[in-house]
């Protein structure tokens, strides 16, 4: 747990401003905003009244602090002192691009998924005007910790992080050299989420977002996520040593096949990543035709983040992206993200020929990320999410993301009802698999369940909210060599 700051850092009370999701929004810096409470609630100032915060600041005050969310955040005379802003604009966020990845190089946690060129890539494809909720510290001018969030009001008011479904991991950023940054970023965020729930999904374990929620000071819940599955970053005969011998036998098995087709493999240099991509993408809809592929895979706005953020990656050392050839033509393509510690398998496309010359496309690609971990030091090679039988015969090791849910005290009742609707979906995910062996239940009797469920969860965000029902966030798709719970396999 990180030590609380000897000074906590100022938690200013938010002014209302109109609500983020009409379309006259205000300024992108301004004040920090109300998630959660429409305009028409907010109290309105007159002069010479009194708000509930207090009497009006006396002629000859000292200033106060500076709030969170100025356009230009100053800073206390210390040069030590933290400053906290709000981002809620585009190109600012476009701007932000160097620090932020002096920052991500600082924070041990972080992972390609938590780079400015993956999350600015994935605001442009997924992003809804009006949504955006980005939270700075600085100490001295120097950032030293940020919190990509968008606004959703479905079914509850939340501040979540950037990255949606298709990111296999989501975060936040700290410097591990500033003791302060969990805390002065919880006291920020506490301030943002004003009528809102803070729901930072698929964290893992050891993840910036664990010391944040260790600072929190209002309600919070832990929940599991994502089951991902990690090997050691070792060579391949290490682990077929590792497989029992029959097994380990047939691999071997395999890879001999592959080597005697003369399947060659190259790596991709930076320039040639986009078209790479883009073949890769063709290989992948023609592998899948008609098996259920992952319909966000073939949306345009997926392409265009995926190519856009793997070159920006390719350039900074952060991903490979490796083609299969043979007889000179390109068989299969395979994207990985790398980081200090692991190698990623992200997503990949081969041709449907390969099946049918008995090739074992898991062994191949298995074989280039164990022999690229041991090589580079990397200690690590991630499946990513998903618990099929084609990984788990590599006998990886579970390791469960994490699901932090955090809320001002007055609203643990939301934290409540976010862990009892995962409990409900994970009982229903649970009851659909069962029932794929069993007798289905009568289609009425299940839209009466459903109807009631929904009905249950109206009444109680009016309640919650004091408002009917807002528009919802965009939604992604998860991503890695898996098939995951929201659809299909990538």
């Amino acid at each position: 747990m990180t030590p609380r700051a000897t000074t906590p850092p100022h938690r200013p009370t938010p002014a209302a401003v109109p609500d983020p999701a009409v379309p006259d929004s205000p300024a992108p810096h301004s004040t920090l905003p109300d998630p959660g409470i429409p305009a028409a609630s907010a109290p309105v100032q007159r002069p010479g009244t009194r708000t509930r915060s207090g009497p009006r600041p006396r002629t000859g005050a000292a200033a106060p602090p500076p709030r969170l969310g100025s356009a230009e955040p100053r800073l206390a005379a210390g040069a030590g002192e933290l400053a906290t802003a709000l981002c809620r604009d585009g190109e600012h966020f476009a701007a932000l691009a160097g620090e932020w990845e002096d920052l991500r190089r600082r924070c041990r946690a972080a992972t390609p998924f938590q780079s400015h060129a993956w999350l600015y890539s994935w605001w442009q494809s997924y992003g809804r005007h009006g949504r955006l909720r980005i939270v700075l510290v600085r100490e001295g001018g120097r950032l030293v910790a940020a919190a990509p969030l968008m606004l959703r009001h479905r079914p509850l008011p939340t501040l979540v992080t950037l990255g949606g479904g298709i990111s296999d991991y989501q975060d936040v950023l700290l410097d591990d050299g500033c003791a302060r940054a969990a805390g002065a970023l919880a006291g920020a965020l506490h301030a943002l989420a004003r009528g809102a729930v803070l729901d930072l999904r698929e964290a893992r374990p050891g993840s910036a977002a664990e010391r944040v929620r260790a600072e929190w000071p209002g309600a919070a819940r832990e929940l599991e996520d994502s089951v991902c599955l990690e090997l050691p970053g070792v060579p391949m005969d290490a682990l077929l040593r590792r497989l029992p011998t029959g097994t380990a036998r047939h691999s071997r098995r395999k890879l001999r096949r592959i080597d005697a087709l003369g399947v060659e493999e190259r790596q991709v240099e930076p320039a040639g990543v986009p078209e790479a991509v883009r073949t890769m993408l063709r290989l992948h809809q023609r592998q899948w035709s008609g098996r259920g592929i992952t319909p966000e895979h073939l949306r345009p706005r997926f392409a265009a983040h995926l190519v856009c953020a793997t070159r920006l990656l390719a350039d900074c050392g952060d991903a490979a992206v490796t083609e299969y050839r043979l007889d000179g033509e390109v068989v299969a393509c395979d994207i990985a993200f790398t980081s200090a510690d692991r190698i990623c398998g992200y997503l990949y496309g081969a041709d449907p020929r390969l099946r049918e010359r008995k090739i074992d496309i898991t062994t191949m690609l298995l074989r280039h990320d164990a022999r690229y971990a041991s090589a580079t030091g990397r200690g690590t090679v991630s499946l990513l999410r998903g618990t099929e039988a084609h990984k788990l015969r590599w006998r990886p090791v579970p390791v469960t993301n994490r699901r932090h849910v955090l809320a001002r005290r007055e609203l643990s009742a939301a934290v409540a009802l976010v862990a009892a609707l995962t409990a409900v979906r994970a009982h229903a995910a649970a009851g659909a698999r069962n029932a794929r062996r069993a007798a289905p239940l009568p289609g009425g009797l299940v839209r009466r369940g459903r109807g009631r469920c929904r009905a249950r969860l109206a009444r109680y965000v009016r309640h919650f909210t004091g408002r009917g029902r807002g528009g919802g966030g965009g939604r992604g798709h998860r991503s890695g060599r898996a098939r995951h719970a929201d659809g299909g396999r990538p």
